[in-house]
């Protein structure tokens, strides 16, 4: 167990406010926040904000956002849906028309409306000290004035190149010149810089009923889209409850469908059944149970999970403990099952960000911002500096499905922020970038924590596995082979992959000690997630 724990950074502790974010500029923007006053949701949309600029293949205004946020003295604790809902005019029937058999993967039906503008506002106004005016002016220095290139971005740049070529101002701005930028080269970012100028200016109605909106609908007509300025004026987002489920007597909480989180809740209802302490942390008795609970509840999320104000979702039903016993009894513990009939909805959308914050008086946000895949749509609205994602790729084109296209209806969602909560406190904040494979790690990083007292750290390094739509798994080569060896011996396409591996995602995760007055961090070295606290 030792060695499975084993860690390259130390774990981070401090006594009044903590933050961790996938990036370090923006790591240092939300402390700069807290350092000046500000809350735990003032920091964490400064971080996010700085992120859209720093991480323009991740996020960015032209995105979605979730938060998980509880306030201290309120005793509040509120899940924030800004995610975004298909045009009026992205019908089934018209997209049939142009002989689409799923939705694209890159340009303009690719899109929804943006939804992580309305979200920033929507956050800040109920929860916030700041305004986004504020928040914005820290960030707007990266975009206009740029910052270094690094190893991650050139690699997304070098993936997309073919694409973002032809892609007009996308590749105008992140190909200058046509040629893929070096490594420490600086990425200047104007036109975006003066889009955050007139959110500074005129908010959010910059956007959903104004200039910035206009472009994209113009751009959109343009192109063939199906945007237009209703679509973004009725924009809204939702202020939900998070949904919950016990686990060894913590309260496991996350976002409500459209959100892919209910399947998180479904793995940890699985494993509550077994006592995972009487199994050794890397043994492949232990994974293969853990990979078939994923299965069987990735089965009823593809089945099921969609926005419910178009189609019901029997939330009660799947998170009930008679399907958790009914799944585990399913499971052969000798044999990988290959029978489930599970639908691939989420084909990538690994280019995520993460980061949580808890400010001195104990408000804790965890948040979690995407393009979904690299460059999302790879669509930049000219004159604005605004990519746009594909999260439109979250629906089906099968008719009779829940999740099918339809207009004004969220996609299925796969961003999902995590909180941990003892006794109607957070106790353990998490999240992951990662598509499919959130759940994955968060559950794991969950039972690193919970069933074997790993520290933040040590949680986050542990070695990984991700279980995909193809039946194979892959895991990272710190796993003992005699674990991988078992594993194929009960039938799993085990592919073992290089350690500390960015496809296992970059896990943040802060733990509060109530008793001592103590914040533990710990930030997943599989990209360039951060902690600072003080």
């Amino acid at each position: 167990m030792s060695n499975h724990f084993a860690t390259h950074r130390p774990l981070l502790m401090s006594t009044n406010w903590m933050i961790t974010a996938d990036h370090p500029l923006a790591v240092q923007a939300g402390a700069a926040v807290l350092e000046s006053g500000g809350n735990a949701v003032d920091a964490a949309i400064a971080a996010n904000l700085v992120m859209t600029i720093v991480r323009p293949h991740m996020c960015g205004i032209g995105g979605d956002l979730f938060m998980l946020i509880h306030m201290a003295a309120k005793g509040t604790f509120d899940a924030l849906n800004a995610s975004g809902r298909a045009p009026a005019g992205a019908t089934l029937e018209a997209y049939q028309r142009i002989g689409y058999q799923r939705v694209p993967e890159t340009g303009i039906h690719a899109c929804t409306v943006p939804g992580a503008i309305a979200g920033w506002q929507a956050a800040l106004e109920k929860h916030g000290s700041m305004g986004l005016d504020t928040l914005l002016a820290r960030a707007i220095p990266y975009a206009r004035d740029g910052f270094p290139v690094y190893p991650d971005l050139v690699n997304a740049l070098n993936e997309r190149q073919a694409i973002l070529q032809v892609a007009g101002a996308a590749g105008e701005t992140f190909l200058p010149g046509g040629v893929l930028p070096r490594m420490g080269q600086l990425m200047v970012q104007p036109k975006l810089a003066q889009s955050y100028q007139m959110l500074m200016e005129n908010g959010p109605d910059a956007f959903y009923h104004g200039p910035l909106g206009e472009a994209l609908v113009a751009h959109s007509e343009a192109i063939g889209g199906f945007f237009s300025e209703a679509d973004l004026a009725r924009h809204t987002v939702e202020w939900e409850t998070p949904i919950t489920s016990n686990y060894r007597g913590y309260s496991l909480a996350t976002q409500p469908p459209n959100s892919q989180g209910i399947a998180l809740l479904m793995q940890a209802n699985m494993l509550a059944t077994h006592d995972l302490t009487a199994m050794t942390v890397d043994s492949a008795e232990l994974i293969h149970l853990m990979v078939e609970a994923k299965k069987l509840a990735f089965v009823h999320r593809d089945a099921y999970v969609c926005d419910p104000a178009a189609h019901p979702v029997p939330v009660a039903e799947m998170l009930s403990q008679t399907l958790a016993r009914d799944c585990v009894n399913l499971i052969d513990p000798d044999r990988a099952a290959k029978g489930y009939d599970a639908r691939d909805f989420t084909r990538g959308g690994d280019d995520t960000i993460y980061l949580t914050v808890v400010d001195g008086d104990g408000n804790a946000v965890v948040l979690i911002q995407s393009l979904y895949e690299a460059f999302g749509s790879c669509v930049m609205v000219p004159a604005t500096g605004m990519v746009l994602h594909n999260r439109c790729r979250g629906f089906t084109l099968e008719g009779s499905h829940p999740n099918v296209l339809a207009p004004s209806k969220r996609p299925y969602h796969t961003l999902h922020p995590a909180m941990i909560l003892k006794d109607d406190r957070p106790a353990m904040l998490l999240g992951t970038p990662g598509a499919d494979g959130q759940t994955q790690t968060n559950i794991q990083v969950a039972m690193n924590l919970i069933d074997f007292n790993a520290d933040p750290q040590q949680a986050n390094e542990a070695p990984r596995w991700r279980s995909n739509p193809d039946g194979s798994l892959l895991m990272e080569n710190r796993f003992p082979e005699k674990t991988i060896a078992a594993l194929k011996s009960k039938g799993h396409d085990v592919q073992v992959i290089e350690g500390y591996a960015e496809i296992m995602g970059s896990s943040q995760v802060i733990m509060i000690d109530q008793k001592n007055g103590v914040l533990k961090a710990g930030a997943d070295p599989r990209r360039q997630a951060y902690a600072i606290g003080k």
